[in-house]
């Protein structure tokens, strides 16, 4: 019994021994044997036990009036071949009229009431540019909003192109 007793108390050590040995397996950086060298974590190395904290990506912040106004400027200013003061008088008249298409879309009305807000806004904002600016800009701006930016930045790259091409043969 005695014999027993002392093999099933050493069988139990190398048992529990034997764990703590796999956890140390292969823990250092020597460039040797199995997960060394650098390449994983190897077999014995533990991860960490404690949870990252994964943070969701935020959604982007819708922009302001005035950020979109003052995004879109520079190509219609280019565009449209506005002066300073030109500039500056469709700028504000689009920033005023943006935050209000901004301020529609937040109270988040029946279709009905929305589709007849902006014609209201739009009537509004083609009164004001007309005000503000001469007939041929304003037709300008128009054809503009038709076509869009990047269109028309096309078309007048083709254009003065065209013109570049005729002035040395006359």
């Amino acid at each position: 019994m005695k014999i027993n007793i002392k093999f099933l108390f050493a069988a139990l050590i190398i048992f529990l021994s034997g764990a703590e040995l796999q956890a140390q397996y292969g823990y250092g950086n020597s460039g040797y044997g199995y997960g060394g060298g650098g390449y994983g974590y190897g077999y014995g190395r533990q991860r960490n036990a404690i949870p990252q904290a994964t943070s969701e990506p935020k959604a982007p912040e819708p922009k302001t009036a005035g950020e979109i106004v003052d995004d879109e400027m520079p190509g219609i200013t280019e565009a449209l071949e506005l002066n300073e003061f030109e500039t500056a008088v469709m700028s504000s008249i689009l920033k005023k009229f943006i935050q209000k298409r901004i301020e529609l879309q937040i109270l988040e009305l029946e279709p009905d009431q929305v589709r007849e807000a902006m014609e209201k806004i739009t009537a509004q904002q083609t009164e004001e540019l007309k005000a503000g600016l001469s007939e041929e800009k304003y037709e300008a701006f128009v054809e503009l909003q038709k076509k869009g930016l990047a269109k028309a930045k096309k078309e007048k790259k083709k254009e003065s192109k065209k013109k570049k091409k005729k002035k040395p043969k006359d």
